[in-house]
C-alpha cells in the first residue's frame, strides 16, 4: 500500500482512505497548533505574535472535536447492536490518563489535555446508541448548560476556579475536581464539541458536499461568533476578573463560555470541512500531515519533552516562538514520516491497542 493511500485501522473500516487521510491530516494540524500554543509567548505585538496566538482556543478544541469523530468511528459497531467496547474505552481511559497526568509534572508549562481527552471517551458510551438527532441536540445543550454549572459553583461558592492541572501526585479528589470542573480543560465545558465531534462522525464525510457545507457553516458561524462577542463587547464592556453573569458573555479563548465554545468549534468546523477538500489534491505532498496526524498521540506527548527539555526557559519574544514553532514542527513531521516509513502505528498508538488486539 502506497503511504498516500495508508489509514488507520478504524477509519478503514469506517470510511473510504480518502475521509481517513483527511481526518489525519486535520488532527496534525490540531497538534501543530497546540504546539504553538504550548511554545509561545502568545501577547506580543506584531505579525507574530498574532500568528502564534491564532491557534490558541482553536487548535485543542479541533483536537476534541476529531476525538468525537474518531470515537464514532471506534464505537459504529455498537450503534448497529453490538456491545459497547467498553473494554477497549476503559483501557484507554486509564491509559491516556495516567500518560496526561504524569507528563504534567514535565517542565514544559503546558496544560495537557490528555486527561480530559480520556475521561470524555468514557462518558460517551452513555450516548453512543443515541439517535443523531438526539446526539446533535445533547451536544448544543451541553454547551449552553456546562457553562452555566461551571459558573454558577463559582458564583455560589464565591472562588474563582484556579485552573491549574491535575499531576500524578495529586490527591484522587483532586484530580477529579480538576479534570471535570476547576481544571483548564473541564469535562462539563469540553462535553459539547466532543459530542459535536461523535455527530460528525456519523455523517458522510467522503462526501464532497458535506465537505463543502462544513467548510461554508464553519466560516459563517466563526464570523457570526466573532461580531457578536465584539458586538456585546462594545454594549457591555469586557468581563471583569470577579465571577458574574457578564463572564457569560465572554468569547475570550479558553475562557469555558459558550461564544467561545461556538466560535472555536465552528473554526475547528471549518479546518475540518477545508483539509478534506484540499487533501486529495496534495498527493504525495500532503502525506506529512497524515503520517503526523497517525501519530498523534505519540507525536503530543514528544512535543511536550522537546518544549521541557529544549526550549524552557524561552522563548522571550512572538518571533522567537516563531521560529521555535517552526523548527520542531519540521523536525516532528520528519520523525513521523521516517517511522511510518517503517512501522505501521506510533508506539503510543500501538499501546493504545493493546486490549483491542487481546479480543481479537
Amino acid at each position: 500500500m502506497s503511504a498516500a493511500h495508508a489509514a488507520s485501522d478504524a477509519g478503514q473500516a469506517a470510511a473510504p482512505h480518502s475521509r481517513v487521510i483527511g481526518l489525519d491530516a486535520a488532527r496534525a494540524l490540531a497538534i501543530l497548533g497546540m504546539l504553538a500554543v504550548n511554545v509561545g509567548p502568545l501577547y506580543d505585538d506584531g505579525i507574530a505574535g498574532l500568528v502564534m496566538r491564532l491557534p490558541h482556543g482553536r487548535a485543542s478544541l479541533l483536537f476534541v472535536l476529531l476525538a468525537g469523530i474518531g470515537y464514532s468511528f471506534l464505537t459504529r459497531r455498537a450503534r448497529d447492536g453490538a456491545a459497547p467496547p467498553w473494554g477497549q474505552v476503559l483501557w484507554r481511559t486509564v491509559l491516556l490518563s495516567l500518560i496526561g497526568l504524569s507528563t504534567q509534572l514535565a517542565g514544559h508549562g503546558a496544560k495537557v489535555i490528555l486527561t480530559t481527552y480520556a475521561v470524555l471517551f468514557l462518558v460517551g458510551l452513555v450516548v453512543v446508541r443515541a439517535p443523531s438527532w438526539l446526539l446533535l441536540t445533547a451536544s448544543i445543550a451541553a454547551t449552553a448548560a456546562g457553562p452555566l454549572v461551571w459558573l454558577g459553583v463559582q458564583l455560589r461558592t464565591g472562588e474563582v476556579f484556579d485552573r491549574e492541572p491535575a499531576t500524578l501526585l495529586d490527591a484522587p479528589g483532586q484530580i477529579v475536581a480538576s479534570t471535570f470542573l476547576t481544571g483548564p480543560y473541564p469535562v462539563i465545558t469540553w462535553l459539547g464539541p466532543f459530542l459535536f465531534g461523535m455527530w460528525l462522525g456519523r455523517l458522510r464525510l467522503q462526501d464532497r458536499c458535506v465537505q463543502i457545507r462544513l467548510t461554508v457553516a464553519g466560516v459563517v458561524l466563526t464570523l457570526l461568533a466573532e461580531l457578536g462577542s465584539r458586538a456585546l463587547e462594545a454594549f457591555l464592556g469586557r468581563p471583569d476578573g470577579e465571577p458574574g453573569v457578564d463572564w457569560f458573555l465572554s468569547a475570550a479563548a479558553h475562557s469555558q463560555m459558550p461564544l467561545w465554545l461556538i466560535r472555536g468549534s465552528a473554526s475547528a468546523v471549518a479546518v475540518l470541512g477545508l483539509t478534506l477538500l484540499v487533501l486529495p489534491y496534495l498527493g504525495r505532498f500532503g502525506w506529512p500531515l497524515v503520517a503526523t496526524g497517525q501519530l498523534a498521540l505519540t507525536v503530543y506527548v514528544v512535543h511536550l519533552f522537546g518544549i521541557a527539555e529544549v526550549v524552557r526557559p524561552g522563548p522571550g519574544t512572538a518571533p522567537a516562538g516563531l521560529v521555535t514553532t517552526a523548527v520542531m514542527a519540521l523536525v516532528l513531521i520528519g520523525a513521523a514520516v521516517g517511522w511510518r516509513h517503517f512501522f505501521s502505528r506510533g508506539p503510543l498508538e500501538a499501546l493504545l491497542r493493546v486490549r483491542l488486539r487481546r479480543r481479537r
